[in-house]
């Protein structure tokens, strides 16, 4: 989920340089790292090879890719632990982040609720999806979602947050995936599917008001529910 972090230095291939740099000075806010391709090369060996050794030494490589794809080796070796996932929670890095978040999901800890607060979209809905995922919800989980579902102004997080309560498929989060029949149409789409696990003749007026919705994706999935 997310886009690779970008990495400090490396412009898009084919960019045109600056003015500075065919002057032949350099720019001072450029830095080359010759060895970074090959530590996170190294990082992703280690995850094959078993080494959790030196994977764990690569979680304090200075670049956020090494330190993800280390992150990622541990798990594969199975020694990930909660301490490695919540110092990546807490990775200044937010594409590190994410992918704590992600590997969390499958986990019982550490705690997601509180990534829900994170300062960046992207990682608040990874922890939506990752919360929906778990194998018990966290205390708190559906009012923590709702309040996403219904008030957070990134349309992701919303139909992350409204997808994650269709997993839970708690009757308290219910109000708020109908609510979220009338946002966008990516969220109205998550909602519709978000329904599935629930009954009752609310749910079925719903249904058939989405199958009306003005987006033809709404109205095929509120089809399907409502035939299968």
């Amino acid at each position: 989920m997310g886009s690779e972090p970008t990495v400090p230095g490396a412009g898009a291939p084919g960019a045109p340089e600056s003015d500075e740099s065919e002057a032949g000075v350099p720019d001072p806010d450029v830095v080359f790292d010759p060895t970074l391709s090959l530590r996170r090369r190294e990082a992703a060996l280690a995850g094959h090879r078993g080494d959790a050794r030196t994977a764990r030494t690569l979680l304090a490589d200075p670049a956020p890719v090494v330190r993800a794809a280390a992150l990622g080796a541990l798990a594969r070796t199975g020694d990930l632990d909660d301490d490695d996932l919540e110092a990546a929670f807490a990775d200044p890095d937010p594409g590190l982040r994410q992918r704590a978040v992600a590997l969390a999901a499958r986990r019982e800890r550490p705690p997601l609720l509180p990534m829900l607060r994170d300062p960046d979209a992207s990682v608040v809905e990874v922890a939506a999806w990752a919360i929906g995922e778990r194998p018990r919800p966290e205390p708190g989980a559906v009012e923590a979602l709702t309040l996403l579902a219904t008030g957070h102004h990134d349309p992701l997080v919303r139909e992350a947050a409204v997808a994650a309560l269709g997993a839970l498929g708690d009757p308290a989060g219910l109000p708020a995936i109908l609510r979220g029949l009338h946002d966008r149409p990516a969220v109205r789409r998550r909602a519709v599917l978000a329904l599935a696990p629930f009954e009752g003749p609310e749910v079925d007026a719903a249904l058939e008001a989405a199958r009306n919705d003005r987006d033809w994706q709404v109205r095929q999935a509120a089809e399907e529910l409502l035939s299968g």
